[in-house]
């Protein structure tokens, strides 16, 4: 089983198929492979932003997979992410919708305009190399909600251990005639780290096979330890929230921060 991916950068060495938009990217391709398809978090950000209103931020909002789905419910919504490759993908399918692509990093960003509701969904802020970073984030968000407003960010509180003999199956992605196959290899947890292990395949309308591991670092974080570091911004615990796993990703926990009375 894998974490949900935030964002997926470009195999190193490798080429985007010829011709294509933003949207057959190198960086969105595989961004589409490995979070494209996941759908089990929509619906507690729905509610979310429902209950909330906008506008909304997503942070790593990659392609637009969170941040057009609740574009299309109604929400205006603010995309946030630092691939330049990723946002332009983002802003050419969500055209029509009210959507902001944001081209801005996660540590330190100015927004358009305060945000009612601050989205951090497939463990954005772990993604984040340690606590200072973690708190220039949260820092950034909490000067920039509007009264009332509402963070509310997706973790992992640690990987299930997988079952004995339990098949693994890659995430697979036809574009153009070329194949893109994504295989979760482990998940080795530390007492500081988890790191997650895929093979990314490739094969050409011809049949050529490239192929290149991938990694994907996250922090280890409990729902008590964020609640602490944002207490350090002026978040405060609302309440928390559950996202199920699925048969190809571990479940969330979703903290949810205001500003303190």
């Amino acid at each position: 089983m894998s974490a949900e991916r935030p964002e997926a950068p470009p195999s190193p060495g490798s080429a985007a198929p010829p011709g294509g938009s933003a949207s057959t990217s190198e960086a969105a391709i595989w961004h589409d492979v490995e979070c494209g398809a996941y759908a089990a978090d929509l619906r507690v950000w729905s509610d979310l932003a429902d209950r909330c209103g906008d506008p909304i931020l997503e942070l790593g909002a990659g392609t637009g997979r969170l941040a057009i789905h609740l574009a299309r419910r109604g929400h205006r919504v603010i995309g946030l992410d630092y691939d330049e490759q990723l946002i332009a993908a983002q802003r050419e399918r969500a055209a029509g919708l009210p959507v902001t692509p944001l081209l801005a990093d996660a540590r330190g960003f100015e927004l358009p305009e305060p945000v009612a509701l601050a989205l951090a969904p497939m463990q954005l802020l772990q993604m984040l190399a340690d606590r200072a970073e973690r708190l220039a984030c949260l820092g950034s968000i909490a000067s920039q909600l509007l009264p009332g407003g509402r963070l509310a960010a997706a973790i992992v509180e640690g990987m299930p251990e997988p079952e004995e003999g339990e098949p693994l199956f890659p995430d697979v992605r036809e574009v153009d005639g070329w194949i893109y196959s994504s295989l979760p290899l482990e998940a080795v947890v530390g007492p500081e780290r988890i790191h997650v292990r895929r093979l990314r395949q490739r094969v050409s309308p011809s049949g050529e096979l490239t192929d290149a591991p991938d990694e994907v670092t996250i922090c280890t974080l409990s729902a008590e330890a964020l609640e602490a570091e944002a207490a350090e911004v002026g978040l405060a615990p609302v309440e928390r929230l559950t996202i199920d796993p699925t048969a190809d990703h571990v479940g969330s926990t979703v903290v949810v921060l205001g500003e303190e009375e």
